[in-house]
């Protein structure tokens, strides 16, 4: 005897099914803010190939307790995304509509990173999708809710979230370092302050080897008393060690090329040095015009392009910040993997090149050039150093100028940062750095 034959199940049984009639007749849910505006981040990032503090820039106003809450889950997202994508799978028959997609990555992350309550994590992330979806997310969500955390456990996390050319790229340079340093990018970074001379560090801050004051990830340093009276600033201990190199003293005659936001320009001003700072975005330049009014520091500013830029004059020494790929700075900006493309780099490797060569010809005789970029890849920094620099000789760095970073430093002289470096301490961005004099 034949079974009998088994009725197909109604559409309101069927997660993935799209029925528009129920969409039509269906009134819209309320979203939560928050969840609304971590949407659209990661919307902005993913499929419109914006910055995340760009498209944070552009959320419609809201408070900043919601703000900073939305950014910390598209963050999450973006560190850890080939793990939840590698956990949803299995869970869907098909391909969601890419907003469907994006909540379910926040319902998530939610879930399997920030430890928020599993009721709260499926209704929010359901009220973001179009009805006919909702089923889809709240039962895809609640697979993820029962397998909990270790359902990444189980998974080759630091492979899955960077993108294969990136680890092939590491893995050339640094070896099983790789893994180190892949590690280092699925967590958030410290926040890490420079000082105006004689200022004391934060309550409860550390202060690192070479003069940086560190604060735990997720402080907010407007709501510190010390950048509220313009006595600090954000700057990666890392991106706060070229500056250093320059060794400026008072009256020293200084260029800070390509120079906003104005970090290094700060902490050259800040030594007496007299300080002409470079840039050629409008918009960047007001940012660091900024910068130094809250910090009642002085410099020139010249809106110009660095690698065509003659002011008929000759410098002590000259700083040289290039724009790059910014790979070195992915535990701050995990949207950097999403936004570029191995063709970008040997586009940004020219502009060094350009940028590096007009730098040599504004330094006076026996001037000093520290040139370093924010980038783990070896095409904008070790290979730019090794190319050498028309009129310029290699001026090396010694350990007792990087303590802590004896280990960071090449045999040639150069320093190379990498973000698994000081890991007990909790990491710092990759930068590479070398410096040269006029001969």
């Amino acid at each position: 005897m034949k079974p009998p034959a088994r009725r197909p199940r109604p559409d309101a049984a069927r997660p993935d099914a799209f029925r528009p009639d129920a969409a039509r007749a269906a009134p819209p849910r309320p979203r939560n803010p928050t969840r609304s505006a971590a949407l659209a981040l990661l919307n902005a990032v993913l499929l419109r190939h914006r910055g995340l503090e760009e498209a944070l820039d552009s959320l419609p106003p809201a408070e900043a307790r919601d703000r900073a809450a939305a950014h910390r889950i598209a963050a999450a997202v973006l560190r850890r995304l080939g793990s939840l994508d590698a956990v949803l799978e299995p869970l869907l028959r098909r391909e969601p509509p890419p907003e469907v997609r994006q909540a379910l990555r926040i319902g998530a992350a939610e879930l399997l990173l920030l430890e928020t309550p599993p009721h709260a994590a499926v209704a929010s992330a359901v009220d973001l999708v179009p009805r006919p979806f909702a089923g889809l997310v709240n039962a895809v969500l609640r697979r993820v809710a029962a397998q909990g955390p270790a359902a990444l456990e189980e998974l080759d996390g630091e492979r899955l979230d960077t993108p294969g050319w990136l680890w092939s790229a590491w893995h050339a340079a640094y070896g099983p370092a790789v893994r180190a340093i892949a590690r280092a990018h699925r967590v958030p970074a410290p926040l890490d302050l420079s000082l105006l001379p004689g200022t004391a560090p934060p309550a409860g801050a550390e202060r690192l080897p070479t003069g940086t004051a560190r604060l735990p990830a997720g402080t907010r340093i407007t709501e510190l008393p010390e950048f509220a009276a313009g006595q600090a600033w954000a700057q990666d201990a890392a991106a706060a060690l070229p500056a250093r190199l320059l060794a400026a003293v008072p009256g020293m005659a200084v260029a800070d090329l390509c120079a906003a936001p104005g970090g290094k320009t700060a902490q050259l001003a800040a030594t007496g040095a007299r300080v002409v700072a470079v840039e050629r975005d409008g918009n960047r330049m007001g940012r660091l015009r900024e910068n130094l009014l809250r910090l009642k520091l002085e410099a020139e500013l010249v809106q110009a392009d660095a690698a065509a830029w003659n002011p008929g004059t000759r410098f002590d020494a000259v700083l040289l910040d290039a724009p790059c790929s910014a790979t070195g700075t992915i535990r701050r900006h995990p949207d950097v993997p999403h936004l570029k493309r191995p063709g970008d780099i040997p586009t940004l490797a020219g502009l060094q090149r350009r940028l590096l060569e007009n730098a040599a010809r504004l330094l006076a005789p026996g001037g000093r050039l520290v040139f370093a970029t924010c980038s783990l890849q070896r095409e904008e920094g070790e290979a730019q150093a090794m190319a050498g620099i028309p009129g310029l000789v290699p001026d090396p760095v010694r350990p007792e100028e990087v303590p802590g970073l004896e280990a960071a430093l090449s045999p040639e002289g150069w320093l190379r940062t990498r973000p698994d470096l000081w890991a007990e301490q909790g990491g710092m961005d990759g930068f590479f750095m070398a410096r040269f004099r006029a001969a």
